[in-house]
């Protein structure tokens, strides 16, 4: 796929840089959470994570704490997790949407963090998501320019 080149986006939109201290203080914090899940004391566990969830922002569950590896390791969790939980941004533009999906796109380091931040920007639930799963009008390989398109065009049901 075939994208142009890269706009700049302005410093509320790129991830915060985290030290790599905060991330060996998370990991040994994460590995010890991952203890008390395992060790059975549920109420213990229950409270830590409690703890943690309000330290740091997060809504993790005790089974966050114990199923993280299935698909990164405690680095990239730690890393996740020391990034803030729900990273609004006033006034996004669909320029800056579009280069937020071009970043996903290319699955840089940091394509976890541009996708939570287009979940967290846009009012389609699992927006990023009709980047892997385009609706068959955009065809198999949509361009971001569709995919932004696609996702502004959501419009909520009013209960």
């Amino acid at each position: 796929m075939v994208h142009n080149a890269a706009m700049d986006l302005r410093p509320e939109l790129l991830p915060p840089p985290v030290s790599a201290e905060r991330i060996a203080e998370l990991s040994a914090e994460i590995a010890h959470l991952e203890d008390l899940v395992l060790s059975g004391d549920r109420a213990v566990a229950e409270a830590a994570v409690a703890a943690f969830n309000e330290a740091t922002g997060h809504t993790c569950t005790l089974w966050d704490f114990v199923e993280y590896d299935a698909g990164r390791g405690v680095a990239e969790f730690a890393l996740e997790l020391a990034r803030p939980a729900w990273p609004r941004v006033p006034d996004v533009t669909r320029d800056e949407l579009i280069e937020l999906v071009r970043r996903i796109m290319e699955e840089g380091p940091d394509a976890d963090y541009y996708r939570l931040l287009l979940d967290t920007n846009t009012v389609r639930p699992g927006a990023w998501g009709v980047i892997y799963h385009p609706p068959a009008h955009l065809g198999r390989e949509p361009t971001p320019e569709q995919v932004v398109d696609e996702i502004l065009s959501y419009q909520p049901i009013e209960l």
